[in-house]
């Protein structure tokens, strides 16, 4: 493994903990300091949208301030907003802490650093192995996502052991989801010029050919995107907190078991896509993941949910590193970052403005009607995926 893979590896790690920390206690924390759903879906909605800015940065000037300066400079801002955001009180000052500081309450790792960290990827090793590393990438993502949710059980214990208050000990919670944050940034620094984009790359023109794939999969990307954002492990939470009283501990451990089954999909993602194709497997796994995900508001108790939850995330995940590696094969090497950019901004710009029609479809029509309409929307995405892609192959399937 090269170093900047190790690199990539280690910063996507601790990025992914603060996710999975953020994901459990955020929409719980600003309950707690009085909002309504559809006011802190606003907030919430607020820090996708600082995303969306970020990846819109990285398409456009990404290779010319440079892969290194630009994660650097993530790490440092993301760190600042989180500290800001675990000490204001009014909505202005926390939406504005969330946007500038891009947090990502999703519970799992959409930030504009990944697509930089993709375009790195391809770089460390060849065609024959790339969709391997993608896994890999995932599942050490996942590990991060599903020790972040576990770290949701330091607010109970401050509770129990230190004598916090409520308020109090989930603000801890969001002063660590800062520092993991700022530590990303001092891996960064050790990155190499290999990591950077091939010279041509400052000149891309992207090709028509390019242009027309990238069109087509930033709409179906966008539509991925707002359908996810409807069932963020942020508004999961809430749903597990008010519909069967879970507390942030036991949602933790939950979540804990959600990443378990997502590293396992992802390795099994790259077995099967070697025998079927990366399109195939995207489609043919993410449907049933939809349907499931369709049941869970129908259940009468929580161990049910939890059971339905657990077995949808053991799906819903095998279409990322087979759609990373996809986009990644079907441009040229020095339209990665721009491609990667791209297709992450179409995802957050249609992510940012989900939480809050979904906090106040809670608020106003049902506790589980975004997480219906999730699964719905979801369902046609794969559809028109496969419909637009099958015929496109990646350079080990020609």
């Amino acid at each position: 493994m090269s170093r900047d893979r190790s690199i990539v590896f280690a910063a996507g790690f601790l990025r992914a903990i603060a996710n999975g920390l953020i994901g459990v206690v955020a929409g719980i924390y600003l309950a707690e300091l009085g909002f309504e759903p559809a006011a802190w879906g606003a907030i919430l909605g607020a820090g996708v949208a600082g995303t969306a800015v970020g990846a819109a940065g990285v398409m456009f000037w990404g290779d010319r301030i440079g892969r290194r300066n630009w994660l650097i400079l993530l790490g440092v801002i993301a760190a600042a907003g989180g500290a800001v955001f675990a000490f204001a009180t009014e909505a202005v000052v926390l939406a504005a802490a969330a946007f500038l500081g891009m947090l990502n309450s999703l519970g799992k790792d959409r930030a504009a650093a990944l697509a930089l960290e993709q375009a790195i990827l391809p770089s460390t090793g060849g065609d024959a192995e790339r969709t391997r590393a993608f896994a890999w990438y995932n599942v050490i993502q996942d590990i991060g996502h599903g020790l972040g949710a576990g770290l949701a059980v330091l607010p109970t214990v401050l509770r129990d052991s230190a004598g916090l208050d409520h308020l109090h000990s989930l603000r801890v919670a969001v002063i660590v989801y800062a520092a993991l944050y700022a530590a990303t940034a001092v891996l960064y620094l050790s990155l190499s010029k290999q990591a950077e984009a091939p010279a041509a790359a400052l000149e891309v023109r992207v090709t028509p050919e390019s242009r027309a794939i990238l069109t087509k999969m930033s709409f179906l990307f966008a539509l991925d995107s707002f359908a996810g954002g409807f069932q963020g492990s942020a508004l999961f939470a809430f749903f597990f907190h008010q519909r069967f009283g879970a507390s942030e501990a036991t949602i933790g451990l939950l979540f804990v078991g959600a990443r378990i089954m997502n590293a396992a999909s992802h390795l099994g993602a790259a077995w099967l896509a070697a025998r079927i194709g990366l399109v195939n497997t995207m489609v043919f796994t993410h449907t049933p993941s939809s349907i499931l995900t369709f049941t869970i508001p129908f259940t009468g108790g929580f161990e049910l949910a939890a059971v339905l939850f657990l077995l949808r995330e053991g799906l819903s995940e095998m279409d990322v590193p087979t759609r990373q590696s996809y986009l990644m094969a079907v441009v040229r090497p020095e339209e990665r970052t721009f491609a990667g950019g791209v297709t992450n901004l179409a995802r957050m710009v249609a992510r940012a403005v989900a939480p809050v029609f979904a906090g106040t479809a809670m608020q106003t029509v049902a506790l589980g009607a975004p997480i219906m309409a999730a699964a719905g929307l979801k369902i046609l995405y794969d559809g028109l995926l496969y419909l637009g892609f099958r015929k496109i192959k990646a350079p080990e399937e020609r």
